[in-house]
């Protein structure tokens, strides 16, 4: 076990969040955990009363009000880690999805995740911290109705490489989680945010993407409840959070190592291999 550090985990109040706040208390480092909504802040404080945990209330699209709460994390001592890891999906056809709904989902899941590394960055500088950027599969591997999804992963790919051979030199390592199907509530916050979509795209729409709506609608629900166990890539963060010489990318799961060796394939190939799944 190395020696107790502190961590900053954002978007923490389930699935992954959660799992990598428990793993991390569990191995003895302290812990900042954000969340947005009070009843989370709740839940988590009962479930480690007595810990060394904090629970401090951001949203990622706030960039002022985030900035406020890191610089008064990081003024209560050193700073170790910062786990980006707050994300939302959608399911919709990326040809008819609102301008605004990609907009939201970009925000959070790419502008978010870059605002609070910057937030974080002058104490991560002086304390000699490191990042770990949770991303997926999805950014290596696309498939219809989850564009924006997709679209925001490999966006947010692109973007912890670029952090990574910025902030290397400067004495801050960069790495990015990528995790296969895993258990989380995020597929049922999606499958409702799914569902006022349909009704506001109309019936056209419906009829040409109903079956794939629907199809994504039962393997959601089959995802929230048997992907692979968050504890999982939890565990994985913890061992980046704690290594002497963290590793720039880490796959998590078959699915994830299958979708890597798949976006290799020629395009054509690749496309027809994701349509024959729809």
């Amino acid at each position: 076990m190395s020696t107790p550090r502190h961590v900053l985990v954002a978007g923490a109040s389930s699935g992954i969040g959660a799992a990598t706040v428990d793993a991390l208390l569990a191995r003895g480092h302290a812990v900042t955990a954000s969340v947005r909504d009070p009843a989370d802040a709740a839940v988590l404080e009962r479930r480690h009363d007595g810990a060394r945990l904090q629970v401090v209330r951001f949203d990622v699209t706030d960039t002022e009000g985030m900035a406020e709460v890191v610089r008064d994390v990081a003024a209560a001592g050193p700073l170790h880690a910062v786990v980006a890891n707050a994300g939302i999906a959608v399911a919709a056809p990326l040809a008819h999805l609102p301008v605004d709904d990609l907009r939201r989902v970009l925000e959070v899941n790419v502008v978010g995740q870059v605002a609070l590394v910057q937030a974080a960055l002058p104490a991560l500088r002086r304390d000699g911290g490191r990042v770990v950027v949770v991303g997926s599969l999805a950014g290596r591997l696309a498939g219809p109705m989850l564009g924006a999804y997709a679209a925001s992963k490999a966006a947010l790919a692109t973007a912890t490489q670029v952090l990574r051979a910025e902030l290397a030199p400067r004495g801050v390592p960069v790495v990015l989680v990528e995790p296969g199907v895993t258990a989380s509530p995020i597929w049922h916050r999606a499958l409702a945010a799914t569902a006022d979509l349909r009704d506001r795209l109309g019936p056209d729409v419906q009829r040409d993407y109903g079956a794939l709506w629907d199809q994504l609608a039962a393997e959601g629900a089959r995802n929230a409840e048997g992907g692979a166990p968050p504890q999982r890539v939890a565990q994985v963060i913890v061992r980046e959070v704690e290594a002497p010489r963290p590793r720039a990318r880490r796959l998590v799961g078959r699915d994830a190592h299958l979708a890597a060796a798949l976006a290799t394939l020629p395009g054509r190939v690749r496309d027809r291999l994701l349509a024959a799944r729809h």
